[in-house]
C-alpha cells in the first residue's frame, strides 16, 4: 500500500512514541503503510527531542522491559514527520489544516483541558485567558485555528482523537471546544464541527517513565545504535476507542491489537479508578515516606494498603464487577507498577494533583456516599495528598512538584490559615458538591491525621 493519509499527534511526548506511534508501528510492519505520523508540541519544552527525531528520519528505538527485567527493542518508523515548534504554531497548523490529515489526536495530560469540576472551562487561567483573546496556548486555541483552516478545504472532514486520562475524554473535549467556540463568536465554526468532526472517547494504558538518563548509552549497548530520542515502557499495553471516527476514515487498528467498541465507559472508568488514581496515591505517599521511585512505593506495605483499601472498599462497591473483574486487575496493576527496571519516579506522577483529584477521585467519594456509605479509604487519597502539598508549602518535598493549574498563592494561603483542612474540604473545584458537607470535611480530617502518620 502506498501511503494516502496523515494522522497528526499534538502532544510529542515519550508517552505517545510509546504508544500510539507504537501502534501504527506495527500497522506498517505488516505492510499496511497507508498512514504515517506527523507530530509536534503546543509548547516549546521539548525541542531537543524534536531535533534528534528530525536527525533520525523520525526513527528512534523502543525499549519495553517486563517486571523479570526481559527487555525487547525495536525501532519506530511510524512519525514521518516531527513538526518544529514556531512561536506562532504555524508548522503544527498546517499539518492539522493538511486535506491527507484525517486523524488530529492529541495528549496533552489531565490538566492540559483546564476544566472545573462541572467540566466548565477555568476562563480565568493565564493560557484559556491568552487563546481566548486569539493566542494558542492550549488545546482549544490550536484545534479552532486548524478548523478554521478546514473549513476552506474540499473536504476538511476529520477524527478528534483525545487520548489522555480524562473521564469521557472525546465528550469532555467536544464540549471544551463548543464552549471555545462559543466564548470567542465562532458559532460557525461550531455548526461546522457538528458536520464535520467526530470526538471518539478512547481508554490508553502503558507505563512510560521519562527516559533515563543512562537510556542512550543502553540502547547503544544492546542494539549498536547511537539514538539521541529514545523511549522506554513497560511490556504491557493497551488502546480502547470507541468505533466513531469521521465516515469511517481510520487506520486498520484492530488488526494490531486495539479494541475498537461500542462504549469505552467500563473500560476507561476501571482504568482510571483501578489504575490512575492508585498510580497517583502511591507516589504522593511514597514521597512522604522517603522514596522516589513508583517500585520502592508500592513495595512500601503501608503505602500499597492505600491503594489496595481503596479498590477493595470503595471502586468496586461504585463500580460492579459484572463486565471487568477489578479485583484481579487491581491485583495486575499495583504488580505491574512494582517492576524496578521501569523507574518511574514518584516525582513524574504526582503531578498534576489540583486535575486528578476532582477529575478521578471525587467520583467515587460523591457515588459511595450516595450509596450510603462512608468512604474513608477514597477520603484517605485527597487526605495524604493534603499532606503532600503541606510539604511542598514548607518547601520539604525532596523533588519540583509540577502541576498544570496550581493557584500557588492560594495554596500557600490555605497552610496559612487559621483551619487548612476546614479550607480545602471547602474547596469545590476539588471535591463539587461534597464542599462543605459537614461529614465530608470531619472525614477528611479524620483521614489527615492518619495521612500525616506517613510522613518519615
Amino acid at each position: 500500500m502506498s501511503q494516502q493519509y496523515t494522522w497528526l499527534h499534538i502532544g510529542l511526548g515519550s508517552f505517545h512514541r510509546a504508544h500510539q506511534a507504537w501502534y501504527l508501528n506495527e500497522l506498517i510492519k505488516s505492510g499496511d503503510d497507508s498512514w504515517a505520523i506527523a507530530a509536534g508540541n503546543i509548547r516549546n519544552d521539548s525541542e531537543h527531542t524534536v531535533e534528534a527525531l528530525l536527525a533520525q528520519n523520525g526513527e528512534y528505538v523502543l525499549e519495553t522491559v517486563s517486571p523479570h527485567d526481559e527487555r525487547e527493542y525495536e525501532v519506530i518508523r511510524s512519525i514521518k514527520q516531527p513538526i518544529r515548534w514556531a512561536a506562532d504554531l504555524a508548522p503544527l497548523i498546517e499539518a492539522g489544516a493538511a486535506e491527507q490529515t484525517k486523524v488530529i489526536a492529541f495528549t496533552v495530560t489531565e490538566a492540559g483541558y483546564y476544566l472545573d469540576s462541572k467540566f466548565k472551562l477555568i476562563q480565568n487561567d493565564a493560557a484559556l485567558q491568552a487563546d481566548l483573546n486569539g493566542g494558542h496556548e492550549t488545546i482549544y486555541g490550536v484545534i479552532a485555528k486548524i478548523l478554521r483552516a478546514r473549513t476552506k478545504l474540499a473536504d476538511g472532514r476529520v477524527t478528534l482523537l483525545c487520548c489522555d486520562n480524562v473521564r469521557h475524554n472525546g465528550e469532555r473535549f467536544h464540549d471544551g471546544l463548543v464552549e471555545f467556540l462559543q466564548l470567542t463568536g465562532q458559532s460557525d465554526l461550531i455548526d461546522w464541527l457538528a458536520q464535520n468532526a467526530t470526538t471518539p472517547n478512547t481508554m490508553v494504558d502503558r507505563i512510560v517513565p521519562r527516559p533515563a538518563a543512562d537510556l542512550p548509552a543502553r540502547i547503544k549497548e544492546k542494539t549498536g545504535i547511537d539514538d539521541q530520542a529514545p523511549v522506554m515502557g513497560e511490556t504491557f499495553i493497551q488502546w480502547v476507542i470507541e468505533d466513531n471516527f469521521k465516515d469511517n476514515v481510520r487506520p486498520a487498528l484492530e488488526k494490531v491489537g486495539v479494541e475498537l467498541v461500542e462504549s469505552v465507559i467500563p473500560y476507561e472508568e476501571a482504568k482510571i479508578r483501578v489504575l490512575n488514581v492508585p498510580h497517583a496515591a502511591i507516589a504522593w505517599a511514597g514521597t512522604l515516606q522517603g522514596e522516589l521511585f513508583i517500585h520502592d512505593s508500592t513495595l512500601n506495605d503501608k503505602v500499597r494498603q492505600i491503594a489496595y483499601d481503596y479498590v477493595t472498599e470503595d471502586v468496586i462497591a461504585s463500580l460492579g464487577n459484572d463486565l471487568i473483574d477489578l479485583g484481579k486487575y487491581r491485583d495486575v496493576v499495583l504488580e505491574r507498577f512494582t517492576n524496578p527496571h521501569i523507574k518511574d519516579t514518584n516525582q513524574r506522577v504526582a503531578a498534576d494533583g489540583f486535575s486528578k483529584i476532582p477529575a478521578q477521585i471525587q467520583p467515587t467519594l460523591i457515588e459511595r456516599y450516595k450509596q450510603g456509605a462512608r468512604p474513608a479509604a477514597t477520603a484517605l487519597i485527597p487526605a495524604v495528598f493534603f499532606v503532600f502539598m503541606e510539604q511542598w508549602h514548607l518547601g520539604k518535598l525532596p523533588y519540583a512538584y509540577q502541576d498544570g493549574i496550581i493557584d500557588e498563592a492560594a495554596v500557600h494561603a490555605m497552610f496559612e490559615s487559621e483551619d487548612p483542612v476546614r479550607v480545602f474540604a471547602a474547596d469545590k473545584a476539588l471535591f463539587g458538591e461534597l464542599a462543605g458537607n459537614a461529614d465530608f470535611e470531619a472525614l477528611l480530617r479524620e483521614q489527615v491525621a492518619k495521612a500525616r502518620a506517613f510522613l518519615k
